[in-house]
């Protein structure tokens, strides 16, 4: 089944194996493929590119939950969207609860490539430390988005799997659940936004997406600059927004018990 050029994936995975703060955004020619010539030969170049954007706006544009270590007077205001990778960079924050990465898949020629499937690794799972820090929320609102597919992971699953699951075009129209294979080309991209929901580790982990083209297999691996992403479960921890609206300029307040309720799932 071949989907129309955008769409967007729900998919709670997770992951483990520490590696620094995140960056912006990774950008990748391809990744390892199955089909080597043997060793110390240069690997086949896959027929397709990649980019991914770990600081994503959240589902439908309404931000998304960081975990920092310290107090909020000394948690800077929320960036703009375009600076978020470097607030993360300089809060030394983690991505809390639900985690976004947005990636753009499009093949470099106009013959298909056929994406097979999209695997979830978990490299290393470890309970989250009782000392991580307290979570502030980035949301400013919800906007409009547009979310053609959806998939999703139970992360704390002994094997997380991908399960496809219906979604809405951004616009009010229901979209039916379309599971894999999809199919790209230099002339039609695809772009996911993978979600992985955390409640129980503190998680570093990859995708691999899987593919097809012209009786050729293989795998790219994606991730945040060759690291892994990193998300965090908010269980149990204090909340803060940030309000510039009854303070100004603006200030962290609390987020009320039954909002982080919510935000806990």
């Amino acid at each position: 089944m071949v989907p129309a050029a955008s769409l967007v994936v729900a998919l709670l995975g997770l992951t483990a194996s520490a590696a620094g703060p995140p960056s912006a955004s990774a950008t990748h020619d391809g990744g390892p493929t199955p089909n080597r010539a043997g060793a110390g030969t240069a690997q086949p170049v896959a027929p397709l590119t990649w980019t991914a954007d770990f600081h994503t706006l959240g589902l439908n544009g309404c931000g998304e939950d960081y975990v920092v270590a310290k107090a909020p007077g000394q948690v800077a205001p929320p960036p703009h969207p375009e600076d978020i990778a470097a607030w993360v960079s300089s809060q030394r924050a983690v991505h809390g609860g639900p985690t976004g990465v947005q990636i753009t898949v499009q093949g470099r020629g106009s013959a298909a490539v056929v994406l097979e499937a999209l695997h979830v690794r978990v490299v290393h799972r470890a309970p989250p430390a009782a000392d991580r820090g307290t979570l502030y929320s980035l949301g400013d609102g919800c906007g409009a988005g547009i979310v053609p597919r959806y998939f999703s992971v139970d992360l704390d699953a002994h094997q997380p799997r991908a399960r496809s699951m219906p979604g809405d075009d951004g616009a009010g129209t229901k979209i039916p659940a379309i599971d894999f294979p999809y199919r790209v080309s230099l002339q039609e991209p695809e772009v996911f936004v993978v979600t992985a929901l955390n409640e129980s580790c503190t998680c570093d982990w990859y995708l691999d997406l899987a593919w097809s083209s012209q009786g050729r297999t293989g795998t790219v691996r994606v991730g945040d600059h060759g690291r892994p992403f990193r998300s965090t479960s908010t269980k149990g921890l204090d909340g803060y927004r940030y309000d510039h609206i009854s303070h100004r300029p603006g200030r962290w307040v609390p987020i009320s018990a039954a909002n982080m309720e919510a935000t806990d799932g």
